[in-house]
């Protein structure tokens, strides 16, 4: 899968780590684009933020599908408290499903 595909299509599946590395890039990158600009550079930081949202989202999704769950399980963090903490736990530290699943192939399995 392209580094392109992982971080803006909804299709497939990643496992923890790629989930990891991709959501620490993604906080990295808008730290320093926001101490680069700061306020002033809101014109160049929200359209920078949506594509970080849109990456963000995308990366969540597949790493519900390794879970063998639908995209559709995102909607759990907006439960108050428990939600975000499920989610946390679930995504970042529970092992996806072993070998393919209904979204496609094991990622850790070697095509």
């Amino acid at each position: 899968m392209s580094f392109f595909a992982i971080l803006f299509s909804f299709k497939g599946r990643v496992n923890r780590a790629k989930f990891w590395m991709v959501n620490l890039l993604l906080i990295v990158v808008v730290g320093i684009m926001v101490l680069i600009y700061g306020e002033e550079g809101s014109v160049i930081l929200f359209p920078f933020g949506i594509l970080c949202f849109w990456a963000g989202l995308a990366i969540t999704a597949k790493r519900w599908h390794d879970r063998n769950k639908s995209a559709w399980w995102i909607l759990i963090e907006l439960i108050p408290i428990l939600g975000p903490i499920w989610a946390f736990v679930e995504l970042g530290f529970c092992k996806g499903t072993d070998g393919p699943n209904r979204f496609g192939p094991d990622p850790l399995k070697k095509q």
